[in-house]
């Protein structure tokens, strides 16, 4: 115990990700990975700050916390760092109307942003809806732009549900910016940018 003091000396809070490190999604809920609700709940009982920190663009933070919560994990939804909120606050700063590509179940992040006229793509883990009709129809609003914005939701090539590996967002952010020659801004892990939006949600710094 005393080396575990020793190594934390300094440490004021931990950041968690949520899928593939808590739990395998997959269309029966998924389930918790072994020993992750009872170390979240040791953490919770620690001196230390706790902060969800995920890439999970198919749900809205409300629909994934309660997923989590009905599986056993003590979580509320102010704990949790999205991508999709802060890709709202991203749009609303910047006066962008996005296309939105992305599943239903997070469309409600997206609810007080205008996306009459889009001037830029948001693209998240869709799922079954990236289709050839719904990329090429993102394609398209991106080359009628003189300046195309394409914002994706993390990056990732793939992730672990309980029935497989899933293709990842990052696939068909790619394919975007090879057809439309352009570079994504990514919002969420591992740009630097969402884990400093973490941080200073848990109200600590890098170093601690």
């Amino acid at each position: 115990m005393a080396a575990w003091d020793k190594r934390l000396a300094g440490v004021r809070g931990v950041l968690l990700d949520i899928s593939g490190v808590l739990y395998d999604g997959g269309e029966d809920g998924g389930a918790p990975i072994p020993g992750s609700v009872e170390a979240v709940a040791r953490l919770k009982r620690s001196r230390l700050k706790v902060r969800f920190c995920t890439n999970e663009s198919q749900k809205s933070r409300r629909e994934l916390v309660g997923l989590l919560r009905r599986q056993g994990f003590d979580i509320s939804e102010g704990e949790v760092t999205a991508p999709a909120p802060a890709a709202s606050l991203i749009l609303k700063e910047r006066s962008l109307r996005p296309h939105l590509l992305v599943c239903d179940g997070v469309r409600s992040e997206f609810g007080q942003i205008d996306t009459t006229n889009p001037n830029c793509v948001v693209i998240a883990d869709a799922g079954e809806d990236f289709s050839y009709q719904n990329m090429n129809k993102a394609f398209q609003v991106l080359m009628e732009l003189e300046k195309p914005v394409l914002i994706s939701l993390g990056k990732g090539r793939y992730y672990k549900e309980t029935s497989g590996l899933m293709l990842d967002v990052g696939a068909y952010m790619k394919a975007l910016e090879y057809a439309c020659g352009i570079e994504a801004e990514v919002v969420g892990k591992p740009s630097p940018e969402y884990f400093q939006l973490a941080l200073k949600e848990m109200g600590v710094e890098a170093h601690e």
